[in-house]
């Protein structure tokens, strides 16, 4: 018997399924010494002490989810509350007071006897981690109890103390406890220590909990709302810590397999475990171990239990929640249902004559883990197979295994390169049929068709995938599947080779495009700098522009040469050519897109922010005492805004861009900040236009970034420009303010400090680099075109004018000449809160916007009953009130595919 490392169950290699040696192969010392037995060569190495359920963290958002209910319920329906409680007392009084007495005495010795009965059960079975698991969650129930205590007898609503608390019986100047600060931790230990998968213990933690509210329910000592949620809070508590602390990993090991293969009859001498190829998609496929035996051949054997099998676990659901159920499987099996389903798959192949493992037995591995063991197959799979060895035979002979599973309408599910399994005589074996489905639709099995595509595309070419599929499922079989030729009906990691592929794609392209630039580019700048007058004549011109126009052509040839079909397109190309007629439109996979979910998420947002800022507004007076003259004009430099906005982006983008879309795109920009920081939601958005305009992905963000760049240096000038014109204006110096002073003096001071601390300087010089490597030759190109210029520099200054003019129109709207302030102060208020709107978290600067408003026009003089409701209006008109057309706006661009 091998052994290797300190542990006699640490792995001691990884062996492929080629390295496993065949029955004819096995030496005469494969028959090993009995004594031994229990040794195994290779198991999963340094398993994890603890595991982090989802099951849990799924109960802990349950729990939760229940006390919000219920507290909501308290607090609205009061009535019903209260008509609960006199049922339950009138139904409990007519109880006889030797029962009550009896069922008190019993549930109150109980209640502190079980607990501690076990936790001794557990010391003697050496399972100390769950009793301190337990106690954990008794203490943190216990704080969670207390704190509730005191949010119900000081801050909670009237209807919800009354709905969990009522007079003492004791003395009626008192209330009872709203939480039952010795129940909850009991609820939280017993929770915690796993009480649930025993029945015994479970069923006498039911009937001492029932004892233990009957008694204090009939003696008036609580009310049936503190009962619930007393166990609500014990439960949610409990599965919380198990979930932060991790559960004990009860996952078998290999002496467990070991002593699970005797069971059913085996004699194992080995096991050694193979590791899965993709770590992403492990979970569904369970561990495996390659198993020698004393007499007989070897054997594989899967094991599944409950922590692997819950890995992916929120992928697969959010993959249920977007997908429509034909396309998705279960998120979450119980063991049996798993067990039942391989077998069921394995037995349902081969009876269709598929060539598949052959399941010889199953058996639980204890409570947490089942195992399937197969007769042993060897070879190697797809993915290991060299590019030579995939020959047109192997091909055919795939796609005759996955014609006999369609023959008896079985799904596979799951056709990549791993679950083909090549064995030492060349035969084509079909694996990992655990996700499989019987009597599958059409759809899915044109699924399996699409997917096998592109798997065998990914080795061998479309060319050959698809005359593969033609010669053994027939032109209209292969045509069908068009359809489903989309990456969301492909599994996990083909969808990850195909987002590779196409990153190397654009790379590939971006390298053709930078030479492209470079070969044209010395001789024209050899040229301007030999012959080319300081100053251009017409004829100048004329020739810098056809250089241009040259450059532009070498590059578009050079991008065209570049440019690679994706596989997909590739192998719908091939099937067109056999079937023209055959229907190319995706099919609509998905239940709900990601792009409506993050709608309605930014909706309901938009919305919870709206309602908090509107809430504690008198609109009453403030109608009244509005100049509505002003208002228009406030309204007018909003909607113009949009206009600048769309000349300060558009005079950074040398392409043609149509000017209304770009207008389109700016009013759709105010819905899409009210879920985002203004600065990065703006941005993400203007990146997608252009790229929707037809401006390549690379020129797009940095057309972005220049106009970016630009704004932010002229923010920056206008607000010292604007600060120094305020503090001058009551002087007769040109002197600058104390505040411009000190605001300078504090940006020197960040800029030592920054420039100072190693992490920031290399922090600020990556972003500064990253920004200048795309910005400053998009730039040089703009400088080319002094109308786009123009365009842009207009188009900054204008859209700094209407905020600027808007808020002072909204100033005057509800003051007078008295309480007047000078435009340039106006000025430096907004610029002042803009600047701190855009670092602000908050989606749209809320809070922090409006904050810095109303404090800056205080302190240049403006009373705070004007100031308020001025910057109420501001924000109306330039953040809330746009949201309905920007959502109209966004949804309208989207459908015309121009975001």
């Amino acid at each position: 018997m091998k052994q290797q490392g300190a542990h006699p169950e640490d792995t001691e290699g990884t062996p492929d399924a080629s390295s496993r040696p065949d029955t004819a192969e096995e030496p005469d010392g494969a028959h090993r010494d009995v004594a031994h037995i229990d040794e195994v060569e290779g198991d999963e190495p340094l398993l994890p002490a603890r595991v982090h359920r989802p099951s849990d963290l799924m109960r802990l958002v349950g729990g939760v989810l229940a006390v919000v209910v219920l507290l909501a319920i308290a607090a609205f329906a009061h009535g019903t509350t209260s008509g609960l409680e006199q049922d339950i007392n009138k139904g409990t009084g007519q109880a006889p007071d030797l029962l009550i007495k009896i069922a008190g005495l019993a549930s109150s010795i109980a209640i502190l006897l079980v607990p501690v009965a076990f936790a001794i059960e557990r010391l003697i079975k050496r399972d100390g981690l769950r009793i301190a698991d337990g106690v954990l969650a008794a203490v943190l129930a216990h704080g969670v109890t207390l704190a509730t205590d005191l949010w119900v007898a000081r801050a909670a609503p009237d209807s919800i103390q009354d709905a969990l608390t009522q007079p003492s019986p004791g003395d009626i100047h008192a209330l009872t406890d709203p939480v039952h600060g010795y129940l909850a931790p009991v609820i939280a230990y017993m929770t915690a220590v796993g009480m649930s998968r025993r029945p015994r213990w479970r069923a006498v933690l039911w009937v001492v909990l029932l004892l233990d509210a009957f008694s204090m329910l009939v003696t008036g000592y609580t009310t049936p709302f503190s009962i619930i949620l007393t166990v609500l809070i014990g439960w949610t508590v409990a599965y919380g810590t198990l979930y932060a602390v991790g559960s004990p990993n009860v996952r078998p090991t290999g002496r467990t397999l070991m002593a699970g293969l005797r069971t059913v009859g085996f004699r194992p001498v080995t096991a050694s475990r193979e590791e899965a190829a993709d770590a992403a998609e492990s979970g569904d496929r369970g561990r495996r171990y390659f198993v020698t035996l004393e007499d007989g051949p070897p054997l594989d054997v899967t094991v599944v239990d409950r922590e692997q099998q819950a890995q992916g676990f929120f992928y697969r659901a959010w993959r249920n929640l977007a997908l429509r159920g034909f396309a998705t499987r279960r998120s979450l099996q119980s063991l049996r249902q798993a067990l039942e389903q391989e077998a069921l798959l394995a037995y349902a192949a081969i009876a269709a004559g598929a060539n598949a493992p052959k399941l010889i037995a199953t058996s639980e591995l204890g409570p947490d883990a089942v195992m399937l063991v197969y007769e042993h197959t060897g070879g190697h799979t797809l993915d290991s197979l060299a590019d030579e060895e995939i020959t047109d035979d192997l091909l055919r002979d795939t796609w005759h295994q996955v014609k006999a599973l369609q023959s008896r309408r079985i799904a596979h599910r799951r056709l990549v390169g791993d679950a083909i399994l090549v064995d030492r005589s060349g035969t084509v074996i079909l694996t990992d049929l655990r996700g499989g489905e019987i009597a599958a639709g059409d759809l899915l099995l044109r699924m399996d068709v699409s997917q096998l595509l592109v798997t065998l595309g990914l080795r061998v070419g479309a060319e050959r995938a698809v005359a593969s599929a033609l010669s053994v499922l027939g032109p209209d079989a292969v045509a069908d599947c068009l359809p489903m030729l989309q990456p969301i009906a492909l599994s996990r990691s083909t969808r990850a080779t195909l987002r590779r592929l196409a990153r190397e794609r654009a790379e590939r392209e971006r390298e053709a495009v930078l030479e492209a630039s470079r070969h044209s580019r010395p001789a024209r700048g050899h040229d301007a700098d030999e012959s080319r007058p300081a100053v251009l004549d017409k004829a100048g011109k004329k020739a810098v522009r056809a250089e241009q126009r040259a450059e532009k052509r070498a590059i578009d040839e050079a991008i065209e040469e570049a440019r690679e079909e994706d596989l997909l397109s590739q192998i719908r190309h091939e099937v067109l050519r056999i079937r023209p007629q055959a229907p190319v439109e995706p099919a609509r996979l998905e239940r709900v897109r990601p792009r409506t979910l993050i709608s309605l998420i930014a909706g309901a947002i938009g919305a919870y922010f709206l309602l908090t800022q509107l809430t504690h507004i008198e609109f009453g007076p403030l109608i009244s005492n509005a100049e509505w003259g002003w208002v228009a004009a406030a309204m007018l430099f909003s909607a113009l805004s949009y206009v600048a906005a769309a000349m300060a982006l558009l005079g950074f983008v040398p392409e043609r861009v149509p000017f209304l879309r770009t207008v389109a795109a700016q009013v759709a920009g105010s819905f899409v900040k009210i879920v985002a920081p203004a600065a990065v939601g703006g941005v993400a958005l203007n990146t997608r236009f252009l790229q929707r305009a037809g401006v390549r992905p690379g020129l797009a963000v940095a057309s972005v970034g220049a106009s970016q760049l630009f704004g932010l240096g002229c923010h920056i000038l206008m607000l010292l420009a604007f600060g120094y014109l305020t503090g001058t204006e009551k002087t007769p110096s040109l002197s600058p303010s104390r505040t411009v002073i000190g605001g300078l003096l504090t940006v020197a001071v960040l800029v030592l400090v920054v420039t100072s601390v190693p992490f920031l300087r290399k922090f600020v010089v990556t972003r500064v680099r990253s920004l200048f490597a795309g910005v400053v030759p998009r730039m040089l190109d703009v400088l080319q075109r002094p109308q786009k210029l123009i365009t842009g520099i207009g188009g900054m200054l204008l859209l700094t004018a209407c905020f600027v003019m808007c808020l002072d129109a909204s100033v005057r709207a509800f003051g007078d000449e008295s309480t007047s302030v000078s435009i340039a102060s106006v000025a430096v208020v907004f610029l002042a809160g803009n600047a701190l709107g855009s670092a602000a978290p908050t989606p749209g600067g809320v809070g922090a916007v409006e904050a810095t408003l109303t404090v800056g026009l205080i302190a240049v003089g403006l009373p705070s009953e004007v100031a308020a409701p001025a910057v109420l209006l501001f924000r109306l008109l330039t953040l809330w009130l746009p949201v309905l057309p920007g959502w109209l706006a966004f949804n309208h661009l989207t459908r015309k595919a121009a975001l």
